[in-house]
């Protein structure tokens, strides 16, 4: 199969409210062309394609329809028990997919005029209109409304909600530009949408407000943080994260929300999370010369070992890294001050590192502040082993 790659300009695209399913308006002749062909392959020819959002790209389907949907599952390789995310562009069209004795939790009118469109998941009950396949035969549904114009303009002028988890080979890292979805799904799809390099660069916060009064489930950290839901919900309202605040075996055996159950994120390589907190009891302080020969030795290798490093600018790991005798391959994850650009960067570096050959990916723990506990969460499934680092 033959993959093009249309580029779209999202400046071109204007919306009325979110209250109104009127289409937006396109004033790019070739940007209106490219969706017009995207709406052809998902709902003409029932295949996937690839669009950009803020948080990452997604594999996109027509989410009503069960054979399309079946396909995001056969074309990343992903597990039927992994249900998806559906994307939505207006309110009108989340009120069609659920049930007419739905009322919404005081919670969500909250989050819905804080945070759409853009990076934030809720969880809802699902109705017949959606698949049993879309959710993992669960009694409820993931929806978003993403602010990326692209993928906006897209779902409201096909006028079909799309199903659409990351545009990656699944466990792979999730791309964050064309070329990335390039690189992985050429020939497996015959359509991506280049929107540009995703703004917030890692996926969306999962939210369940349906599980008690006065208490919010993040089921999974992502491009809204968790102090912001707080500000926006009040101290009156809990909001708990998962593996942090509570446990959960039965929603981890069988997910509601993506992410939550396989490992995710990995690149060919193996994956190193470097820390350099207090180690507990049962784990050791070593140095980076330690930590890397050790490394080297454990993989066998006879010609040189090459390692990519995905740390903070303004990290002492970097230092100790150069100043072993190994070739280093760098990249950088922002500020220690700015977790949003390590949530940009992360999966891009991580794709980039692998791309370059690097033998072992090391990354650098962040703040678990913020962004940072998105990026934490991440990089937790991705890595293979964690290492306490003195420096």
């Amino acid at each position: 199969m033959e993959t093009k790659v249309l580029a779209c300009d999202g400046d071109s695209i204007t919306f009325p409210s979110i209250e109104s399913d009127a289409p937006p308006t396109v004033n790019s002749p070739s940007t209106l062309a490219a969706l017009k062909e995207a709406t052809h392959d998902l709902l003409d020819r029932q295949l996937p394609i690839a669009l950009p959002t803020e948080t990452v790209y997604g594999l996109a389907a027509n989410a009503l329809h069960a054979d399309s949907v079946s396909r995001i599952f056969s074309t990343k390789g992903r597990p039927a028990d992994n249900p998806l995310i559906v994307h939505i562009s207006s309110l009108p069209m989340l009120r069609s997919l659920l049930p007419t004795s739905f009322t919404m939790p005081p919670s969500y009118p909250k989050l819905i005029d804080a945070f759409w469109p853009g990076p934030l998941t809720l969880l809802f009950p699902k109705s017949s209109a959606i698949p049993p396949i879309c959710t993992a035969n669960q009694p409820t549904v993931a929806i978003r409304m993403p602010s990326h114009p692209v993928a906006r303009a897209l779902i409201s002028l096909s006028n079909t909600p799309l199903a659409a988890p990351s545009a990656n080979s699944s466990g792979k890292p999730s791309p964050t530009n064309a070329a990335h979805v390039l690189a992985d799904l050429k020939g497996r799809i015959p359509l991506i949408l280049d929107g540009g390099a995703c703004e917030v660069g890692v996926e969306s916060t999962v939210v369940d407000g349906l599980s008690a009064p006065g208490v919010v489930k993040v089921l999974r950290p992502g491009g809204v943080t968790v102090e912001e839901l707080q500000r926006v919900l009040g101290e009156k309202t809990k909001v708990l994260v998962h593996k942090r605040d509570y446990e959960d075996s039965d929603i981890e055996s069988a997910p509601t929300t993506p992410g939550m159950k396989y490992r995710h994120y990995s690149p060919t390589v193996p994956v190193v999370l470097l820390l350099t907190s207090p180690p507990p009891e049962s784990c050791k302080t070593e140095s980076m010369h330690d930590i890397l020969d050790e490394l080297h030795a454990s993989m066998s290798l006879h010609d040189e070992f090459k390692v990519g490093l995905l740390a903070l600018s303004d990290s002492p790991i970097t230092k100790a890294c150069i100043a072993t005798h190994y070739e280093v391959q760098r990249f950088s994850l922002g500020n220690r001050s700015n977790p949003a650009e390590a949530a940009h960067r992360l999966f891009d570096g991580l794709l980039t590192l692998d791309r370059e050959g690097v033998d072992v990916i090391l990354v650098e723990g962040v703040d678990e502040v913020k962004e940072g506990l998105a990026v934490m969460n991440r990089v937790r499934k991705a890595a293979g082993e964690v290492r306490y680092v003195s420096v």
